[in-house]
């Protein structure tokens, strides 16, 4: 990445300040204000582990500056997510999930804040990459923008209704991958054609027999946090040369049932949608647990990096600034998902704080 100052008078520079920000995040600060106190209290330890000529560290107010005026959040979202694929954290038929997120420390008085498209690995729980979304209503362009940034071979894309999309679905297919998408409002006439062909068929008129379907199902009953989870999914591939849509193989229709153990209250809800998945590459019960996957990004992303790494807490007056800062936030989980002795982040980062040249390590091959 380049370096936009002036070398003259330069005290520290863009790879040091950057080393600096992720091993402080590794050992547990989220804020700027918080990074450069750890690094001030262990200049002596970090100056010898970095082999610095200089011994004093950067104040706060350097890594704010440099997180808005010299860092391209572009090439750092494409250094991080070259180096999280070289990594091979995972193998074939991934999925891949698309997803917004306000980070919330960079929110004005008009409600205005950087708004973050990310390609997320559920299972995995690493971001690839994220867009930023230029505006309200644009998130449709900068999805497509951001897989065309991806290698989308052996990757399967899923995403919400609003990524329902053609152009989006003949990209991936045509680069390699696979799409799940949703049936709702945006693609009202796709949902309709998708109900009516999974709704009760009415009596046939007498010397006329009913049409065979060819559908398959699969269900799962899960008990846990106080309610029964049941899900039921029901595909067919006959629809398949009457929607007008890229690439489409097969439909489903999500039944899902949950049920408040306490209470006995139930909530029921029918979800439409489709795929490019044949029935060949992938079971009912697969597509159940893919579609069941994309949900973990709340709890696998989101929370992570809202939660235990202080995202929307720390407040970033620049845009850019935010982008930056959540990109590093990306690479340190990334890091730290790659150690699988660790089960938990916050029991990871208490140990690299105490374990400085175990830190530099890990990020050693950067």
């Amino acid at each position: 990445m380049g370096d936009s100052r002036s070398s003259r008078g330069l005290r520290y520079s863009l790879p040091l300040i950057l080393v600096l920000m992720v091993m402080a995040k590794l050992s547990g600060e989220d804020r700027p204000s918080g990074i450069a106190e750890w690094a001030d209290y262990r200049s002596k330890e970090l100056s010898e582990l970095l082999q610095l000529k200089r011994k004093t560290m950067p104040h706060h107010s350097t890594y704010r500056r440099i997180m808005t005026e010299v860092v391209d959040a572009n090439e750092l979202e494409i250094f991080v997510s070259d180096y999280l694929v070289s990594k091979q954290y995972f193998g074939k038929k991934v999925l891949l999930s698309i997803d917004g997120k306000t980070l919330r420390g960079t929110l004005n008085d008009e409600q205005e804040g950087t708004y973050l498209l990310a390609a997320y690995l559920p299972t995995e729980g690493l971001v690839l990459m994220e867009v930023e979304v230029e505006g309200k209503g644009k998130e449709i362009p900068a999805a497509l923008k951001l897989l065309k940034k991806l290698d989308l071979r052996e990757k399967i894309v899923i995403g919400d209704a609003l990524h329902t999309q053609r152009d989006a679905s003949r990209h991936i297919c045509s680069a390699g991958g696979d799409y799940i998408w949703y049936a709702k409002g945006n693609q009202s006439q796709m949902e309709e054609d998708i109900q009516l062909w999974f709704e009760p068929e009415p009596a046939p008129l007498p010397g006329q027999g009913r049409l065979a379907k060819d559908f398959e199902s699969a269900q799962t009953t899960n008990k846990g946090h106080g309610r029964i989870d049941e899900r039921k999914i029901t595909v067919s591939s006959q629809l398949n040369d009457f929607l007008d849509w890229p690439f489409l193989k097969q439909v489903f229709k999500l039944e899902r049932r949950v049920t408040n153990i306490k209470t006995g209250q139930v909530k029921e809800r029918e979800v439409y949608g489709f795929t490019s998945l044949t029935r060949e590459k992938v079971t009912p019960a697969e597509l159940l647990t893919l579609i069941r996957s994309y949900w973990g990004i709340e709890n696998g992303l989101h929370y992570r990096r809202d939660v235990t790494l202080l995202e929307d807490r720390t407040r970033m007056t620049s845009k850019k600034a935010g982008h930056v800062m959540a990109c590093l936030n990306n690479l340190v989980l990334g890091l730290l998902i790659g150690k699988k002795k660790f089960k938990y982040l916050p029991t990871a980062r208490r140990y690299f704080n105490a374990n400085l040249n175990e830190a530099f390590d890990l990020i050693g091959g950067l």
